[in-house]
């Protein structure tokens, strides 16, 4: 048994015998649903995928890119709901228990509630959240980029004035976004994520993805910019479109949404 599917089955076991109640920490609770709440939730997208396309190469969601980010709203006072395409537990991997704020995660029967009952896209209503933030890992690659629920909602948060994040391979799930007018919603804006640079593209798992991030983002009339230095904490905010290359960049990422929904308010 490889190791990253390992951990997903030992992180799952846990949340199930440790908190078996943990389905109560979803956004259904009465103080997420309240006005004020709704006026200052954000959205987190995570995907349902286990393994590289149709291979049996385990792939998952960057837990630390969640986690940070996850941290830095709640301690700005952000609701935060996570959905994906699907609904349900989602798979896990790059989880440092030496980090302080993950390990601290790891015990939180709320937080980890959410990753276990992520939420379907039908029962969110866009309205009600002033941000969306795509995590990264290798499943971010796979059912994100083209379900049309999770596209409709990330495209009215984004009309109401919200704002589109995204972190790594998370930018995947932004390339298909549309303006009211049909034109890419990247169209003319600098955006970064996980650049080919730091890819093995000759490896199995890239040849698994649907499409490169670097070469989509051009297509669809995107600036694609990066560092050439790893974990660099380089992102870009463009307006309301905020995208970080890697997972150095979490915690950047997270605080201009903040920055960019009080400029906005």
């Amino acid at each position: 048994m490889s190791r990253p599917l390992l951990w997903q089955i030992l992180l799952t076991l846990y949340c199930w015998f440790f908190f078996p109640h943990c389905a109560l920490a979803s956004s259904d609770s009465p103080s997420a649903g309240s006005a004020t709440a709704q006026a200052h939730k954000i959205l987190i997208v995570t995907s349902n995928q286990h393994t590289y396309g149709n291979t049996n190469l385990s792939a998952a969601n960057h837990f630390e890119e969640i986690v940070i980010a996850y941290d830095v709203f709640r301690k700005h006072g952000y609701v935060v709901d996570v959905v994906s395409p699907q609904g349900g537990a989602i798979p896990l991997n790059y989880i440092d228990t030496a980090n302080a704020t993950q390990k601290a995660y790891l015990y939180d029967a709320q937080f980890m509630g959410l990753l276990k009952n992520t939420r379907q896209p039908r029962q969110l209503r866009a309205s009600d959240y002033r941000a969306v933030y795509y995590s990264g890992g290798g499943s971010a690659m796979f059912g994100v980029a083209d379900n049309r629920e999770i596209q409709d909602i990330a495209t009215a948060i984004y009309r109401n004035g919200g704002v589109v994040s995204a972190i790594c391979h998370g930018t995947a799930g932004i390339v298909k976004l549309k303006n009211a007018d049909g034109r890419s919603l990247l169209a003319g804006r600098k955006i970064t994520g996980f650049p080919d640079m730091f890819e093995d593209t000759d490896a199995d798992y890239y040849k698994t993805f649907p499409f490169s991030i670097d070469k989509e983002v051009g297509k669809q009339g995107g600036n694609f910019l990066y560092s050439k230095k790893w974990a660099a904490n380089f992102y870009i905010a463009d307006g309301n479109i905020i995208t970080g290359q890697d997972p150095s960049a979490t915690v950047s990422v997270a605080r201009e949404v903040i920055k960019a929904i009080e400029r906005n308010s």
